[in-house]
């Protein structure tokens, strides 16, 4: 364990096999389309929640941060709407909610029926609250890539606040919340994947409000539970963090269906990882779909396979473990 996790935060910087489950569409569920249909209304810049910037790693010299997102709506009257969060990738150093890559994806998705919601929370630069635990564990890790390591809690806080915010104004976006994707790419997945197996005290509870005073900010009190998890080439790094500062391990077969897209020759978060986390998926015999881009690196926005874009892939997947109807 100790080397694979060495292994996993040195990736921070620098055939396709699909489970089939052959599940029937409930008349209840959200309907979609196939094509673009759908003006996208788009609300920017909501702030979900706060959180503490410090001068240095949790120093008393401390600003409040608000903190983002931008929720891309259907111009239509249903009231049954799934909800797809996306989280930006960057290294935990940079990127943002407001990425050209992600942003095509908001009208990819809002155009055929979801709400689509893009994130943005404390980056590297912003040197977030972080436990004593990660500290420590954070000694372990190369010192060239510790403030990185670092970085990772307080983006798995931010993004589960932001997940939170999304339940709590459900109503307001006719937004059915037992039709919930959450997906990421490189930093934003690895954040993606944290959020969607950890279990819903971790990255949350483990900072007093004394510590945090921005967590009353947060909608601490809501629950959520995610249905389908998108990984473009990220990682489990934040999980295996977690596992290393609190002996814990959350994978288990209650993981959600996972969505795996990752270029063979990624020189940036190694193909390895995506093999390790499917097979996983695989032992567990959970729903998941892993498709390698041969001879592809890091960032493949454009891939495709068979002819059919990522994006695509994804929306038949989800649409597929979540039982929803298409027209």
């Amino acid at each position: 364990m100790k080397i694979y996790f060495f292994y996993l935060c040195a990736a921070l910087i620098v055939l396709c096999s699909q489970t089939e489950h052959f599940l029937q569409i409930n008349n209840n569920s959200p309907k979609l389309t196939s094509k673009p249909t759908y003006k996208v209304l788009i609300d920017e810049d909501i702030v979900y929640a706060e959180g503490l910037v410090h001068k240095d790693i949790n120093s008393p010299d401390a600003s409040v941060l608000p903190l983002k997102l931008d929720v891309y709506k259907p111009d239509n009257q249903t009231t049954n709407r799934p909800v797809y969060m996306f989280i930006h990738g960057g290294g935990f150093s940079g990127g943002s909610k407001t990425q050209e890559a992600v942003v095509n994806l908001a009208h990819y998705y809002t155009s055929r029926g979801w709400v689509f919601v893009s994130i943005d929370y404390r980056l590297k630069k912003h040197k977030g609250t972080v436990p004593k635990e990660w500290i420590h564990t954070a000694k372990e890790v190369p010192s060239s890539k510790a403030n990185q390591f670092l970085a990772i809690y307080p983006a798995v806080r931010d993004a589960k606040a932001a997940l939170r915010w999304v339940v709590a104004h459900a109503k307001d976006y006719h937004i059915n919340t037992n039709y919930i994707t959450v997906g990421g790419a490189s930093a934003g997945a690895m954040t993606a994947i944290a959020l969607s197996i950890s279990n819903l005290e971790d990255f949350r509870d483990e900072l007093t409000i004394t510590q945090d005073s921005t967590l009353h900010t947060t909608h601490i009190d809501e629950t959520y539970q995610i249905k389908t998890l998108i990984n473009l080439w990220g990682s489990k790094i934040a999980l295996d963090g977690l596992e290393k500062s609190y002996n814990v391990n959350r994978l288990s077969k209650n993981a959600p269906a996972l969505f795996t897209a990752h270029g063979t020759l990624d020189p940036i978060v190694p193909f390895s990882h995506a093999e390790v986390l499917n097979s996983i998926y695989k032992n567990f015999e959970i729903p998941h779909a892993f498709y390698p881009l041969e001879n592809k690196k890091h960032g493949v926005w454009n891939g495709t396979i068979n002819s059919k874009r990522l994006e695509e892939l994804a929306f038949n997947f989800i649409v597929k473990q979540q039982k929803l109807q298409v027209d």
